[in-house]
């Protein structure tokens, strides 16, 4: 009797996924070669709105590869004799795709403009090109071990050369963000002294009025604040970096940044007076804004010829300029007359960090000295309502700019900001809010700025308004409000600026 035939088994090879893996790859590898050098000139705006969603789409991967790496690291040191374990293939898929995802949305916005000759940012730009690669010929790898249950050697081995990767480039990504010293910026002095960095040790001493510097004493410090994050050596938009005199006079794409002596010519101060919507305005919708004190001492300066090594004393001062530098204390005080501003303390900190996990991106200070907050739901929009803000509420007062715009948050919301009494700009366009909500801005007299296009107050609520004397920027698009409305307020504040779109 002849011996029984044993059915052959036949595995079912990832061809398919392989095929389509190596498309991606391929995809991956040309489009900087197709695409060639950026023009952000050139792009529709298609491409930056597209490229808008790199920074909440990059998280995506760096979760998932984590969780991955994890799991692997458990399965080899937690093993349970010579059984066979191994993680399932679709995190590994999903990780890859959401890599590819993500590049191309860090391609949009590499090309959407600003990081012209940047070299941080074209570092970060292959650093993730080269990651997603890694990560595609992970996944494929990871399927035909699986498929023939080979060694998991050298799936494990791109696995974590994948995630080395990533590192770099996420530390690149948040170098251009927030600046390279940004991980050691609160070091501990042991730290710093390892790393090789200066140990700050010593207060600096006290420099009387009279011996200020303009330049650095004054003016430099406004450009930190407000326009040095997105022009500086590791992130040079329009090509322009304001970190240094020199660089700034050299100014970007446009030409020089300044012109000493004509301050109404000079570039950085017509981008400054821009209006608040337009695309070209600096610093852009979103970043705190150059305050009206800070532009009347950047336009005097400029005007009186903008030397870098002039002390205050050896300028002549109108009265205009002297009540602006009243406000920018400590450099308006005379000595001893007014308290330095307190910086964050670390309780503040901590809170704001710990706040910050609920609100990726949306809440932080207004400058490294300053205790004011900001908070701007831009990467939340829908998913933010009255629930989720108030969570917030134990920072309220420390808020000077809140950005609600088309968030489901309501009256109830902006009944919380009443505590914040240094607001100076508030968005609440394509919200819930009604007249409510003007009761409780009316409290806030410090504010400057109200966006209240596309919700439904009305000529009641909005005539209220009058009341704020320091208010300079109304939005009232696609409201209710009546141009009677309109031209009383302009009457009783003639120094606003009325937005109604028509």
């Amino acid at each position: 009797m002849a011996d029984p035939v044993e059915p052959v088994t036949r595995v079912r090879r990832p061809w398919a996924l392989t095929f389509f893996g190596l498309l991606a790859i391929a995809g991956l590898i040309a489009m900087p070669i197709l695409a060639g050098a950026p023009d952000g000139e050139k792009m529709p705006d298609m491409v930056r709105f597209l490229g808008h969603f790199h920074p909440v789409l990059l998280h995506l991967p760096i979760g998932v590869f984590s969780l991955i790496l994890f799991q692997e690291l458990g399965l080899i040191f937690f093993r349970r004799g010579g059984e066979r374990r191994e993680t399932t293939l679709f995190p590994m898929f999903f990780g890859a795709a959401s890599a590819i995802l993500a590049v191309v949305a860090g391609f949009l916005l590499y090309h959407g403009g600003g990081y012209e000759d940047n070299a941080l940012a074209d570092r970060h730009l292959w650093g993730g090109l080269i990651f997603a690669v890694i990560a595609v010929l992970t996944f494929v790898i990871k399927a035909w071990t699986a498929a023939v249950a080979g060694n998991q050697a050298f799936y494990r081995l791109l696995l974590f050369g994948s995630v080395a990767v990533m590192g770099f480039a996420s530390h690149d990504g948040a170098s251009i963000t927030h600046g390279s010293s940004y991980l050691t910026d609160y070091a501990p002095a042991p730290i710093r002294k390892l790393l090789g960095l200066e140990v700050n040790e010593k207060p600096k001493e006290e420099v009387k009025n009279e011996d200020q510097i303009v330049y650095a004493d004054i003016v430099a410090p406004i450009f930190e604040r407000r326009c040095v994050q997105c022009h500086k050596a590791d992130k040079a938009k329009g090509r322009l970096r304001m970190d240094t005199f020199d660089l700034l006079v050299k100014g970007g794409k446009e030409g020089e940044g300044i012109i000493p002596g004509d301050a109404d010519n000079s570039n950085i101060v017509i981008r400054m007076e821009l209006e608040e919507d337009d695309d070209e305005r600096m610093p852009p919708e979103g970043k705190p804004q150059v305050e009206p004190h800070e532009l009347v001492i950047i336009k005097w300066w400029l005007d009186s010829g903008a030397d870098p090594a002039k002390k205050l004393s050896e300028f002549e001062i109108p009265a205009p300029v002297q009540q602006a530098l009243k406000q920018l204390a400590p450099f308006s005080a005379p000595a001893g007359a007014e308290a330095k501003p307190v910086a964050p303390g670390d309780d503040l900190k901590s809170l704001v960090a710990q706040l910050s996990n609920d609100f990726p991106g949306a809440l932080g200070f207004e400058s490294e000295e300053s205790p004011n907050l900001t908070f701007t739901a831009v990467s939340l929009r829908g998913n933010l309502d009255d629930d989720g803000f108030k969570k917030i509420e134990s920072v309220i007062p420390q808020l000077v700019t809140v950005d609600l715009s088309a968030t489901k948050v309501t009256d109830a919301t902006v009944a919380l900001l009443s505590s914040a009494e240094n607001l100076r700009l508030i968005r609440l366009a394509e919200t819930g809010v009604t007249d409510v909500s003007l009761e409780t801005l009316l409290k806030l007299q410090k504010l400057e700025s109200i966006n209240l296009y596309g919700t439904q107050v009305t000529d009641a609520g909005v005539r209220k308004l009058a009341g704020l004397t320091n208010l300079k920027r109304l939005f009232l698009w696609q409201t209710a409000v009546s141009p009677e409305t309109i031209a009383i307020l302009k009457e009783k504040l003639p120094g606003c600026e009325i937005t109604t779109g028509i």
